[in-house]
């Protein structure tokens, strides 16, 4: 994934509605969140279609699609018949083969319906009948249950076998083991509590390298990543931010209807193509299944940037993603009602970009903004 690319599509859009929707003007905007008023005016010509001509567009958009899908059956229905001309005369099991062959290349409807069979016999077909062996394992599975029972639930596999060859049966104790597993019968083992699990293990699990170190001197020395979740009437929109340690700045953000490694990602990735570090940047996240995937430690490693994480279960360690949504939160979602993910993604840009990081005071950045905070960082390092 390449850093060096123009603003994201999602950041334009949002950039304008703040112009053609709330009625900023387009010299703030410009300068809040660091675009020039020429990029600006390009995409309110792009983005700022006028709602009829919006809807003139939706419409022949369907239209294309509906045309599309009408192109894709009657082609499918002449390709149909090119492949299985052998078999549209063969007994009815040759057709179902030949469907089952097919089915990741065409709909199977459209090929039962070209092969002249009905689905629902095709699906019958298709979930083959049980073998005599797993039919045996039924029955034995009823008699064990009994035997079980009649034991008041305390025997397990080696008594049970005892108990099926005084019937009569033929049957090993590990298959009876096999089929009480299936069945979730096990013996009683004592009185002591078993111990219980905590989930399925992480592929990667990195150290917690920040350990609670949550200043820093530097801008790009540690970021710190998590998700947020936000109701709409639509659905949950999922929030990914990355905030820089020094000033508290959100420098990179991501929002989506799915909680997967690409919404982690793409907020990394903004956070990499705003502030372009030069050095290794230190990640600090929690143990979610989005960080400790190897496609996210392998682009870590590809741009240069160390993997940390928060003990399992322990928020603290992550407190300042914490306290940024708790801000987010109570400032501004709990405030609203949100009828769709778009009025909610619209909202969370305005907050970000055009409040907390250009306006919003932080005790950690010394009673200003985080923006603001860093200019000055930078005017002292410079002399300026």
């Amino acid at each position: 994934m390449k850093i060096n690319q123009p603003y994201p599509e999602e950041f334009k859009i949002e950039a304008v509605k703040q112009i053609t929707e709330r009625g900023h003007k387009v010299a703030e905007v410009s300068s809040r969140i660091g675009v020039s008023q020429h990029s600006l005016y390009k995409w309110i010509k792009v983005y700022g279609v006028p709602k009829p001509e919006r809807q003139a567009q939706a419409s022949q958009a369907e239209e294309l699609r509906r045309l599309k899908a009408e192109l894709k059956r009657v082609t499918e229905e002449r390709d149909i018949p090119k492949k299985g001309r052998s078999v549209l005369c063969q007994a009815v099991r040759v057709k179902y083969a030949f469907i089952k062959r097919h089915e990741q290349q065409h709909s199977v409807r459209r090929m039962c319906k070209v092969m002249q069979v009905h689905p629902s016999g095709y699906y019958a077909w298709k979930a083959e009948p049980q073998s005599p062996r797993a039919k045996d394992d039924q029955r034995l599975t009823g008699l064990l249950k009994q035997a079980w029972l009649e034991s008041g639930g305390v025997y397990g596999y080696r008594k049970l076998t005892l108990d099926m060859r005084d019937l009569g049966e033929r049957c090993g104790k590990h298959r009876v083991a096999r089929l009480l597993k299936l069945e979730g019968l096990r013996s009683q083992t004592g009185y002591r509590r078993r111990p219980g699990t905590r989930g399925g293990k992480p592929a990667v699990v990195a150290p917690n390298h920040l350990q609670r170190q949550f200043t820093t001197t530097e801008p790009n020395q540690s970021w710190v990543t998590d998700i947020t979740y936000i109701r709409t009437h639509e659905g949950w929109l999922y929030l990914a931010v990355v905030v820089d340690l020094f000033s508290r700045q959100v420098v990179g953000w991501s929002m989506g209807s799915r909680i997967d490694t690409s919404l982690v990602l793409d907020a990394l990735l903004m956070a990499l193509w705003r502030r372009q570090p030069h050095q290794p940047v230190m990640v600090h996240s929690d143990q979610g299944c989005q960080f400790t995937g190897h496609e996210w430690q392998t682009f870590l490693r590809d741009h240069n940037l160390v993997s940390s994480m928060s003990r399992r279960g322990n928020c603290h360690d992550n407190a300042v993603a914490e306290s940024f949504f708790q801000l987010l939160k109570r400032e501004r979602i709990r405030r609203q009602i949100y009828a769709t993910r778009n009025d909610a993604r619209a909202d969370v840009f305005n907050y970000i970009e055009m409040f907390y990081n250009p306006k919003r005071r932080h005790g950690t950045a010394g009673g200003t903004s985080p923006v603001e905070f860093e200019r000055r960082h930078s005017q002292r390092l410079t002399g300026v």
